[in-house]
């Protein structure tokens, strides 16, 4: 998954990201704008809103590229 958010981020490629929020499984595509990995932080804007979103790296459950 950390391969995959860097390589996004530095491509600026789309991903489909898989995460947990409020005891939901959620799926959104979007673009990832920022990963700090020791902070357990990631920034992406998603595709239907173009809205930021920060969430934690413990919450994902799965990256793929679009």
């Amino acid at each position: 998954m950390n391969f995959t958010l860097i390589e996004s981020l530095h491509t600026n490629k789309q991903v489909y990201l898989t995460y947990y929020k409020r005891g939901q499984c959620i799926t959104e595509t979007g673009f990832i704008q920022f990963v700090d990995s020791l902070g357990d932080l990631f920034i992406f804007i998603d595709d239907v809103f173009e809205l930021k979103n920060k969430m934690k790296l413990s919450e994902l459950i799965d990256v793929c590229l679009a």
